[in-house]
Formats: structure tokens, sequence, C-alpha cells
């Protein structure tokens, strides 16, 4: 019993003292209290990479083309204001886009439907111009030049994929060649283009559309692009200063006239088309074409081109087959005057062959 009540004792004994030393505690050691602050405060993220000032360059200059046969709907595309004076403003696209139109009109970025006319297209640059009333330009693109463009530089289209459903939309990429050469087929014939290469996306209606640098300047106007089920990323673009040479013409209702040289020709491995023409080679070439016919009246003629000779090259330039002969040839204008090399019985000659007749004037 007597060691229950020690027990007891113990446990009030310790519980006072434990109240005792929690209040000389709460007495003699003052409370301190920290205070947390927090600072919140607004953050602006800079975004170093935008393209979008070099896009409101040129974004109120971008056009939707609707072509019209007979008044119904056969094709649409992209196209830009390049130009714009007292009397009207000029925009440039596809020749591809509007051939066969009888009318066309365009719509502007902010969705109003305009009638344009048809000044004038080109199917060999792949060029056609319109103008529309000055009042209803609503931006006109700055031109620049691919003279001082690299591979690698960022480049961006601006057009109508599948249509107005999807105007105005911007893709961006790279310049990804210079000087290509892709070949074409214009009036059942092979020809050659010479072209920007770039991997922004370029898709059905964006034909006739601006590729501009990082400046919003144009540098190019889409043309095409290689649909292949392997190849991806490889769009194609007019340089610019070839478009504006046609543009230059067009604009003034000129017509634009290319030179013929009067020659039947077949690409060196057409090995068919050879023997149907019964032309047999005395030897092997890997590159140039070989004359299957001569057009009385024309400029091969008088020049004394005879069937069976195997053109090599112009003014120097290495002709590779058909394609890249109208290519070479194209560069030329009326009353130019060439000089063809040719292979003809095991001796390589020479000839000048003034050109002094035209496509349109056959």
């Amino acid at each position: 019993m007597r060691q229950k009540i020690i027990y007891v004792s113990s446990i009030i004994l310790s519980f006072f003292v434990g109240i005792v030393g929690t209040l000389l505690v709460f007495h003699f050691v003052p409370l301190k209290v920290e205070t947390v602050e927090k600072t919140v405060k607004d953050v602006t993220i800079t975004e170093t990479n935008t393209i979008s000032e070099a896009v409101d360059k040129i974004y109120n200059a971008v056009v939707l083309i609707q072509s019209y046969k007979n008044n119904n709907l056969i094709s649409t595309g992209t196209g830009f204001v390049y130009k714009k004076d007292d009397n009207a403003g000029y925009v440039m696209t596809n020749n591809h886009v509007i051939d066969g139109a009888t009318s066309v009109k365009i719509i502007t970025i902010e969705g109003k439907t305009v009638d344009a006319t048809i000044l004038g297209g080109d199917q060999y640059s792949d060029i056609a111009v319109l103008s529309i009333n000055k009042d209803e330009v609503l931006g006109v693109a700055e031109i620049g030049s691919t003279r001082d463009a690299k591979v690698g530089d960022t480049l961006f289209t601006v057009g109508s994929p599948l249509g107005s459903e999807y105007m105005g939309t911007v893709t961006k990429g790279i310049l990804s060649g210079k000087d290509r050469t892709v070949t074409v087929t214009v009036n059942n014939a092979n020809f050659m283009m010479e072209v920007l290469q770039t991997d922004a996306a370029i898709n059905p209606g964006n034909s006739g559309g601006p590729l501009a640098n990082i400046n919003g300047q144009v540098i190019g106007v889409n043309s095409m692009k290689l649909v292949k089920d392997e190849v991806e990323g490889m769009g194609f673009a007019i340089p610019i200063e070839l478009a504006m040479t046609s543009a230059e013409h067009l604009e003034k209702g000129e017509e634009i006239k290319h030179p013929v040289i009067g020659l039947e020709l077949a690409d060196v491995d057409n090995t068919y088309l050879l023997y149907t023409n019964k032309i047999m080679l005395d030897k092997d070439f890997e590159k140039g074409v070989v004359v299957a016919g001569v057009t009385a009246g024309l400029p091969a003629e008088a020049a004394g081109f005879k069937k069976g000779d195997v053109i090599l090259s112009i003014d120097g330039t290495e002709i590779t087959n058909l394609a890249h002969f109208r290519y070479v040839l194209y560069k030329y204008s009326i009353g130019d005057t060439i000089k063809v090399t040719y292979y003809r019985d095991g001796d390589i000659k020479q000839i000048d062959v003034k050109l002094t007749k035209t496509l349109e004037d056959e």
C-alpha cells in the first residue's frame, strides 16, 4: 500500500513540475515568430525564333485566287500583290492556276471577293499577272533577291492550301537548295525549269503564293511540289528574278516569245524513237540529243543540220537531254545567235545559228 502511495505521488509531482517548467519557459524565453514572405512577379517570355514581324509585312498582300470557266470553278490557288500604281494593283500567280479560265475572282485576306482581270500568262515560266482595282489592295509585297540567299536560310510561305477554308496559312522551313532544275510537262513535252528548293510545306492551293525570307521579302513564287510516296518536304519555287522578268512583260499585255530552232529531237538513249526514225548512231553517247528531223524554213535548216546529227552543247553548255536542250534554248531571245556543237560522221563540228523564229510564230 505504501508503494502504491509513493507511485501516485511521483506521478502527481511530475505533472506539477512539468506545468511549472512550461510556465517558466514561456515567461523567461521570448517567443520568436518567423514570417515567410512570398513575392509574385509578372514574367514576360521573349520569343527569339519568331517570324511574326516578317509575316506581318507580307500577310495583307496575299490573296486567294478562284478561276472560273463558264461560271464553273475550275481551280484555286494563291497570289500576291507585287505592285500598285495609279491605275491598278498587280497580282502575280502561277499560269497553271488561271490556265483555261474565262474569269477570275480573288478573295482578300479580309475575306472580300473582288473581280480580277487576266493581263497575261506564260506556260513556260509558269507566271501569270492579274490586275484588280487599286482601292481593293490591302498590302503590297516587298520583292527581294535570291542572290544573297544561302542554303539553310529561314524561309516561309503564305497561302491557301485546300482552298478558302485554310486561307492565310503560314508554313516555315529553310532554303534546301539553289539553282535546282526540275522537269515538268508543257504541251505534252518535257521542259526543265530552274527553281529554289525548300522544305516548307507547299500543298495544293499554295501554287502562286510567295516564298519569303526572314525579312518578309519575296524571293520565289511557289510553283509545284514533288509528290512521291518516298519523298517528303521537297517544295519548289520559281526564283523571283525570273518571275519578275516575265511579269514585266505580262503586266503590259505583252506576249512572251520563246525562240524555236526548227528541229525534231530525241534523247540519245531513246532507242525506240531512234529505231522508228531509222537512225543508227555509230558510237555510244551518255549525253546529248539526236536530230530526228529538220523543219523547212526555220533556223536549223538554214544552219545545215541533218537527220542523225547529235547536238552536244550550246554556247559551251553541255546538253544532257531533250528537256535540258529546251531549258537552255529558251534562255535566249529572238535575234540572238548561238554556237551549237554537234557530232556528225565521226567528227565534232560547230555552227552558229541565228534565232529568227519563235514558238508563237508557228
